[in-house]
């Protein structure tokens, strides 16, 4: 059986003289880069040398919109009107597309940040305001939401195309979300255990939640968390497997 999948990390995630990550390296990894807008991190200096370099790669571009929590990272929940959630991803999707542009390259997606993709996994009205927001921007963009999550039922919705997502580096409870992240057990360390929950999702189509429960999944991109300590380790490891094992690694495709 012929495998395809996307992979992608979250970028340019540095702010001001605060620098994260390792955007240089992993993008030499991945095939979709995830780039922060300035609301939960980055910043204009940041968004547009994250822009260049991931041009310079041939990596696919897309919005990586959060709430406007820089202290927080964007991973606090926030109580938000949907017409809010419409603003803030209206607003920075339309930031980044100008930083795009004016390096010639061209925006494939958007993929939601942290406390904002993990509510509209859940809350379909939230999702559909996030869905409605980008479909009045571009409804060429690609949305990326979790597998059988509310945000891809939502890009449906609005005709959006989507793209389902599963996660290298997390682990899932059995109704398929990610476990939160103030449990000591919701990221992985350990990048053979990553590496097998990837190999597995693809292969079998499911995963192990903590509690032992298979829980399917539909692997059209993996996303790995570029601010951990061993992202760049990650994310080399993972390339280094999928290639290993004949799976093909692209880019979204429209």
């Amino acid at each position: 059986m012929s495998l395809t999948t996307d992979l992608n990390c979250d970028v340019g995630e540095s702010f001001g003289v605060y620098k994260l990550g390792y955007d240089a390296d992993i993008l030499d990894e991945v095939t979709s880069a995830n780039i922060a807008c300035g609301f939960h991190a980055g910043d204009p200096a940041t968004m547009r040398a994250t822009v260049r370099l991931a041009l310079e790669k041939g990596v696919a571009i897309g919005a990586h919109p959060g709430l406007p929590d820089l202290v927080g990272f964007g991973r606090r929940l926030m109580k938000i009107t949907p017409q809010e959630a419409k603003d803030i991803v209206v607003y920075q999707i339309g930031a980044l597309t100008a930083f795009v542009k004016s390096e010639g390259g061209t925006m494939r997606h958007v993929k939601p940040h942290g406390a904002l993709y993990n509510m509209a996994a859940k809350d379909f009205v939230l999702a559909k305001a996030i869905a409605e927001a980008i479909s009045r921007v571009n409804p060429d963009l690609i949305l990326v939401g979790q597998s059988g999550s509310q945000l891809i039922e939502a890009g449906k919705a609005f005709g959006l195309q989507t793209a389902s997502e599963v996660f290298a580096d997390r682990t899932y409870e059995d109704d398929g979300t990610l476990t939160p992240r103030d449990q000591a057990d919701s990221v992985i360390v350990d990048h053979e255990l990553a590496v097998r929950q990837v190999i597995g999702m693809l292969q079998t189509g499911t995963v192990r939640s903590r509690q032992g429960t298979d829980v399917t999944v539909k692997t059209e991109t993996i996303c790995i968390h570029g601010d951990g300590p061993k992202a760049l380790e990650f994310a080399k490891q993972i390339r280094l497997a999928l290639d290993g094992a004949g799976v093909t690694v692209q880019a979204l495709q429209k």
